[in-house]
């Protein structure tokens, strides 16, 4: 089917930086992101996190973890410096 489509500029730069990628052509370009966005949600697989059971170390306080990761990136910083680096 022949058609005359309007794009707006932004999805034009997406659909050329596509072809560009997967070196097609625009209609092939086209069609694949059509096909690609009119799918249903059923044929979208479904994605499942299987969780686990980790341990935390004894007087480790999460609730503090950006304190923590502070004061490490604090002490690397002058471990560095005293380095010369």
């Amino acid at each position: 089917m022949r058609t005359t489509l309007t794009l707006d500029e932004d999805v034009a730069r997406q659909i050329e930086r596509r072809m560009r990628e997967t070196k097609s052509t625009f209609k092939q370009t086209v069609n694949d992101l059509l096909r690609r966005g009119l799918r249903t949600d059923e044929s979208d697989p479904t994605f499942h996190v299987e969780p686990f059971s980790s341990e935390i170390r004894p007087g480790l306080d999460l609730t503090k973890a950006l304190a923590l990761a502070g004061s490490l990136e604090d002490d690397e910083v002058l471990r560095k410096l005293e380095l010369g680096k």
